[in-house]
């Protein structure tokens, strides 16, 4: 006899919650489905250990998709531990109650052994069916009562019906009645393509009758497994070829080229997982093109669970595949969003670890495949000097940088950097800027090649946040070269009395600059400009107004330092303390600031006057 009862949750609503919020993709009904089913199959195979009789002689465990077009249904099938009259009603009837969460309750009271672990926590997965059907049927039979078959039916709306059918084998079938702007999915490629997606490393066959043709033509169905069922990552190291490890990138990643490092493991202990994590031989592709980063998948028991988020990893460390399988992982409802959990935590940190330790190992034993890759992934890496303070340290080892040391296109590290330091050099030095060939040619560096000391070459953007950040490496400061140093005046009183005037000369004509201040650091140019201790270079300034755009406010003023030994600087003061209201001195202070401009790369803010000052030196010179 058939019975009609309300959900015991107000269904109506929490379904509206489900098919809109709780899901981002309507196709995830499937793998919810197949999830189930892949349950239920677990939950017999463990049972029959010690009730053989449950098997019922039929162990060719399978999940078998049926569409059928001209009925617009899908249905799926399991040959599982199936449902009886009360359990159906107790597992169908209430949102988040689940015979999976039951079942392992279950065992865990009773302690026992080599229990599967399986998924379905929270009894939502099968009411993502309404997404996708107007109406559900769903036909059940525990496993061991072959006289118990069950139906139960509902649209969704706040009832179902329960009555008894007979159902000669175990299992359950879930049938899908699809709406109509549902229909695709009794497209069997369509199906193919979604069991690839999602449930592919399933333990279980999931088949489906095909149509095909033999040399003949003549047509006849076949039954074809659908999923690989190659969870490679829950097999032994020792047994997978490395031909394995790279087809499986290659469809994990759709990556045409081999990894160019492959990390297999498991971890066990307080929290248990296994892993197999790529590192690519180039910028992946979603990178490049600044789409969202595909990210390490999540599985629980071969089952997809999610991509594309950060909770796996660092974000820096996005450039990594692979895939994360553990059955600790607590879930929320939706099981597409992790939970903030001590078990991710532990998880995430041993990942991050384990991936920094092969990076560390390739820089020491590859080192010239390390260079090729820091090429391609170099500016993740920064990211992660500037925004993990727990493993700051370990990324700063692994960033290489161009040097004054260095033949272009060749790479030094802070260590190698604090090796070849002299004995007097205390501090590790830098310079930003928009190409080597411009730095080269700095002030800047006048002094320090004087010297013979090294000072790392940054033409990355960014760079010069990311060496700011770190402020120190092994107890050694990193300072810009181009920015000022709050010491004592190296000049004596009457010197700095002498080009007092100068100085204010300087300050006063140009409204650009903070003010000017004498330096011995400069060798054969006459004056440089130089940003405050807080502030940033000229060209990272730059680089950040332009991203800024019409919020950006005004440049910086910075400081202009002033070679007094230069025999322009030295003319320059003669001149002022002969003729302190020459119109020429203001002319040539205006003509050396642009002259620091033009040296550092920069634009001078008025070409066609600097233009003009400069014609009229050579007119001049030439006797015009």
């Amino acid at each position: 006899m058939s019975e009609t009862r309300e959900f015991k949750a107000e269904l109506k609503q929490l379904l509206h919650l489900i098919i809109h919020s709780l899901y981002s993709h309507k196709d995830i009904f499937l793998r919810e489905l197949l999830s189930n089913a892949s349950d239920a199959i677990d939950t017999v195979r463990f049972q029959s250990l010690t009730k053989p009789e449950l098997v019922e002689g039929d162990s060719e465990w399978k999940i078998k998709l049926i569409p059928d077009e001209q009925a617009g249904t899908l249905t799926i099938s399991d040959n599982g531990i199936g449902m009886s009259k009360e359990t159906i009603v107790e597992n169908l009837g209430t949102i988040a109650k689940s015979g999976t969460r039951a079942f392992l309750e279950s065992l865990r009271q009773a302690q026992a052994e080599n229990r599967p672990e399986l998924i379905g926590q929270f009894g939502v997965g099968f009411y993502a069916s309404f997404m996708v059907a107007d109406k559900v049927t769903v036909l059940s039979r525990m496993a061991g009562k072959p006289e118990d078959g069950v139906r139960w039916q509902s649209d969704g709306q706040g009832e179902f019906t329960v009555e008894p059918c007979a159902k000669e084998k175990r299992g359950t079938d879930v049938i899908l009645h699809l709406k109509p702007e549902d229909k695709e999915f009794v497209n069997p490629w369509r199906l193919r393509e979604l069991v690839k997606k999602y449930s592919d490393f399933v333990e279980h066959p999931i088949v489906m009758d095909v149509e095909k043709e033999d040399p003949n033509k003549k047509k006849f169905i076949e039954e074809d497994t659908l999923n690989a069922r190659k969870a490679i990552w829950l097999r032994p190291k020792s047994e997978v070829k490395q031909e394995e490890y790279d087809e499986f990138y290659k469809h994990l990643s759709h990556d045409f080229d081999k990894p160019l490092k492959t990390v297999h493991y498991s971890a066990e202990g307080q929290i248990e997982f296994k892993a197999l994590l790529y590192i690519p031989a180039h910028r992946p592709f979603d990178l490049m093109w600044g789409d969202k980063a595909r990210g390490l998948h999540l599985y629980i028991q071969r089952v997809f669970i999610m991509a594309d988020e950060d909770l796996l990893l660092p974000h820096y460390l996005r450039f990594i595949r692979g895939v994360v399988d553990s059955p600790d992982l607590p879930l929320n409802v939706s099981r597409e969003i992790l939970q903030h959990s001590a078990p991710l935590e532990k998880i995430r940190s041993n990942l991050t670890n384990k991936v920094l330790g092969t990076l560390e190992e390739m820089k020491n034993r590859e080192y010239d495949i390390y260079i090729k890759l820091f090429e391609e992934v170099g500016v993740y890496l920064k990211q992660g000097a500037y925004q993990d303070h727990t493993n700051q340290g370990r990324l700063a080892d692994l960033l290489l940088f161009e040097s004054t040391k260095t033949d272009p296109g060749k790479f030094t590290t802070l260590a190698q950097y604090l090796l070849a330091m002299p004995a007097e050099q205390t501090d590790i030095y830098y310079l930003a800027g928009e190409s080597r060939e411009v730095m080269q040619q700095s002030p800047h560096l006048e002094s320090f090649k004087a010297l013979g000391w090294e000072v790392l070459l940054l033409d990355e953007p960014g760079d010069e946040i990311v060496l700011d950040a770190l402020g120190k490496y092994k107890d050694k400061r990193i300072r810009a070269i181009n920015k000022e140093e709050k010491s004592k005046s190296e000049f004596p009183d009457d010197v700095q009395k002498k080009f007092a005037p100068l100085l204010g000369l300087f300050k006063q004509t140009i409204e650009q600059i903070k003010e000017a201040r004498l330096t011995k650091k400069l060798r054969e140019s006459a004056v440089c400009l130089v940003a405050s201790e807080e502030g940033f270079s000229a060209y990272t300034e730059h680089l950040m107004r332009q991203l800024q755009r019409e919020k950006a406010g005004k440049a910086t003023k910075r400081i202009l330092e002033v070679n007094p030994e230069h025999p322009v600087i030295e003319a320059l003061q003669r001149l002022q303390a002969l003729k302190p209201g020459d119109q020429r001195i203001e002319k040539y202070c205006r003509l050396l600031y642009d002259q620091a401009l033009v040296t550092e790369g920069a634009k001078v803010q008025d070409p066609l006057e600097f233009a003009k000052r400069m014609n009229e030196l050579m007119l001049k010179d030439v006797g015009g």
